[in-house]
Parts: C-alpha cells; structure tokens; sequence
C-alpha cells in the first residue's frame, strides 16, 4: 500500500509508492552526450563573457585570458539587477520592489566535458571555496539579505549550457521555502531545545537504513520524505548554521560531495540533477536552530498537474531503498 510521509521540517506531506518500488534500472535515462562546438565558458572565449570577478589562476596569467582553473562572473542575462535600490511600494493590496540583486555564474572547470563527478577531487574544493568566498563578499552588501547556491546540471534540469557550471543569486529577501525550513525548525527548538536537523542526524545514524554514506566531518542520507527518487542530503556532523570551511578546509565536504554525484553517474547513468546549498540568511549566521545542508535531487519523474495542484509529491521509489542501493555499490 502507498504511504503519505511527512517532512518533520516544512510539514510537507509526499506519497511514496510503496508498490511500484521502481529500482534505478526501472528509470528511462535522460542520455546526456556534451556536443561541444562553441562555448562561451570554454579558455579562449572569455571576451565573449562578462567580465571576471574573480578566478583561480597561476599568477602571470591576465585577467580574461586563458590559464585559469575556475571563473566567476556576472551572469550575462541576470535574473536581477547590482544596480539600483529596493523602492518597495505598493499597488492596493499588492507590493513590489525593485528588481535589485546579483546574479553570478561559477565556471568550475576550463574543460568543457568534465563534471563535478568527474574532475579533480581538488576541483571540487575550490569551487567550494569560490561560493565561500563570494557569499562572504555579497555579506557585505546591505540590500542583499540572503544568497542561493545552486547547479542545473543537464538540459532537463534547466541548464542553458553544457560546460559544468553553478549559480550564486543574492537577493533582497529570504526566499519562501527558506523561511519554511527556519520556522520548521525554530518550532521545533522551541519544544525541545535541540536543532531538528541535528536530531533527525543522531536518529538516522543510530537507524542506518537511509544512511548512504558519512565521512569525519558530513553525512549524505536518504531524507524520510523524499520529493523525488534518489533525493538525497548532505549535512555537517557538528551544528552549523551558516555554509563555512570546517577546521579552513572543504576536503571532507567535497569528498562527500563528489562521491554522491558518481554514484548517481553509475547507478543513475548521469542523469541531470539540481542540488541547493541552503544555508542560513546573514542575520541568523549564529542560529541554534537552523543547520546549513545541500540538496540534492535528479530527475527522474516529472512534476505534473497533481502535485502542482496539491502541494504533494509522488515518489515511487521509497528512501529506503535508494539508500541501499547508493550505499551497496562499489565505486
């Protein structure tokens, strides 16, 4: 029989589908072939992009030149506008701001047809390192309240180009499903005074069964009422609140990191996939409370006209058995 679940944080209610128990080899694979050709973010076409604000090179390379190892800059059609100030206002019973934030693509490679599955493990740190430190500069921003990480890998994730990059918004406000997980939580540190993603790590390491892999310092799981197939979390062991370098590293992180998206590679065949640092808004940096975690879902099933019209997601593969599958297979 098919079990509603609910998510102990947002509240929100998924339908997991016991019967069909659909295995990885069960899901059609979206072939993901990188065709090449032109490329603004391929060495050599710098010109093509806005200007860097910053990069990891050698020195005595130049600025906008090839003989860099990882870009960031401007996104060349931002969602939001750097310049400007909010004018909030309102229209009768509706409000509006200026659209003012910033918008930042992060080139994590130079070779167009590596992944964050496939480079360098040391690759993997500093693009890490690049969200660290440009969230750490966007702080200093007094319109920005609040930074989202993200990557689309894969057309059917929304990527607009195939060579392997992230995003970095800052925007005026805490987005919505932001402000959820902080209530769920606060709610829950006001009953027990104890952080609820903390809790849900002790019980889910004392279990086990949705447990896909731990190092020292991060554990990735299987989370109780996945959205979609595979959906998994990674979250540091210790309390933090805000995204940050543990002991001034993030080996460990892109250990754990890496390691999910190739088993998703060899389970999954690569399929696209989104994955989202949630971390804590500036003015909650010292949160007990809130605990900072990445996102990670592929996409596997499509969101149709029952969940858009219910708020429920229907997962036919249960949390359960996509941890097993992750934690079994051998890389």
């Amino acid at each position: 029989m098919p079990e509603l679940r609910k998510d102990p944080i947002l509240g929100r209610w998924v339908i997991i589908s016991v019967e069909r128990g659909k295995r990885p080899k069960d899901f059609t694979p979206v072939i993901q072939k990188k065709k090449g050709g032109f490329c603004p973010f391929c060495p050599g076409n710098e010109y093509t992009t806005p200007p860097e604000i910053m990069a990891f090179r050698p020195s005595g390379t130049e600025p906008n030149k090839p003989g860099w190892a990882l870009r960031v800059m401007e996104n060349k059609f931002p969602a939001l506008d750097v310049q400007g100030q909010l004018k909030k206002s309102g229209e009768g019973m509706f409000d509006r701001m200026n659209g003012v934030g910033v918008h930042e693509v992060v080139v994590e490679t130079p070779d167009h047809y590596l992944s964050l599955s496939t480079m360098s493990e040391k690759a993997v740190e500093d693009t890490l390192w690049a969200y660290f430190i440009r969230l750490t500069e966007l702080k200093k921003d007094s319109r920005i309240k609040y930074v989202l990480i993200f990557k689309n890998e894969g057309d059917a994730a929304g990527a607009s180009l195939e060579h392997s990059h992230s995003q970095i918004i800052g925007l005026p406000i805490v987005p919505r499903t932001v402000k959820d997980e902080l209530q769920g939580a606060r709610n829950h540190f006001d009953m027990k005074e104890r952080c609820i993603f903390c809790d849900i790590i002790d019980q889910e390491r004392a279990d086990g069964k949705r447990v896909i892999y731990e190092n020292e310092s991060y554990i990735a799981l299987a989370p109780f009422a996945p959205r979609s197939p595979f959906e998994t979390w990674i979250l540091p062991k210790t309390h933090e609140a805000a995204f940050a370098p543990q002991q001034k590293s993030f080996k460990g992180l892109a250990d754990i990191l890496q390691r999910t998206l190739r088993l998703f590679d060899a389970i999954l065949e690569s399929p696209p996939y989104n994955f989202i640092i949630h971390t804590a808004p500036f003015s909650e940096e010292q949160s007990e409370y809130f605990h900072w975690h990445i996102e990670i879902m592929p996409k596997l099933t499509k969101i149709a006209g029952f969940e858009w019209g219910s708020g429920f997601y229907i997962n036919p593969t249960p949390p359960e058995e996509a941890a097993r599958f992750m934690r079994e297979h051998e890389l």
